[in-house]
């Protein structure tokens, strides 16, 4: 059997599990509705805190980390080459970002991108995640840890593989995800430069309807 089969296995099991749309279930059984048409239209944890409440949030976290981690780990139970784990984290994010599910309307994969981070280097991942928090705690705005930790990691991840501490797998996928995951923020950075950008707990409003064609 050819040697790309653990690839292509293992980024579909990545994009499947990751597509699975938690914030939106999670919104439709606690309040019955549909996160993305409030706040910033996205099914990640900050928009399920806005809409619905910092608990619900938690359980969104949690799930959103385990479909970023769970592929990776799954790859690694096949495969020994480290490539492999990162497509499979690479393909969780991809789905959670435009899952298959619901529409290819997602999130923008801040958890589920740290999730399979945490499963190649828990250390590492752990280790950047108290700045993080600082820079919520700060702040009070969620973006500026999902933009300016990313970056922060990749390079962590790079400085590792230079080290030979990891493979050069780990640093190819931590520095695919900051730069997805920046570009899919391009709105919060532009909202934090102009200082609109609304604080935890703030913003979620139901979205203006579409105009009629």
């Amino acid at each position: 059997m050819s040697v790309w089969w653990p690839y292509a296995v293992c980024g579909a099991i990545g994009y499947l599990l990751g597509s699975l749309p938690t914030g939106l279930v999670v919104g439709r059984l606690a309040r019955g509705i549909d996160v993305r048409q409030y706040g910033s239209g996205k099914t990640g944890f900050t928009n399920v805190v806005r809409t619905i409440g910092v608990r619900w949030g938690a359980l969104v976290l949690a799930v959103d980390l385990a479909k970023g981690a769970g592929p990776v780990v799954i790859a690694r139970l096949l495969s020994d080459e480290p490539y492999v784990q990162a497509i499979a984290g690479l393909a969780a994010v991809a789905g959670h970002d435009w899952p298959v599910y619901v529409g290819f309307r997602g999130g923008r994969g801040v958890a589920t991108s740290y999730g399979a981070a945490l499963a190649m280097n828990p250390i590492a991942s752990l280790a950047v995640l108290p700045a993080g928090i600082a820079l919520v705690g700060v702040t009070r705005i969620m973006s500026v840890m999902s933009v300016g930790m990313a970056p922060v990691l990749a390079v962590v991840f790079v400085a590792l593989a230079v080290a030979g501490v990891d493979p050069w797998a780990y640093a190819v996928y931590a520095i695919v995800a900051a730069a997805l995951l920046i570009v899919l923020h391009r709105e919060n950075v532009r909202r934090l430069l102009a200082g609109t950008e609304p604080k935890i707990g703030r913003g979620g409003e139901r979205r203006a309807e579409p105009p009629p064609v």
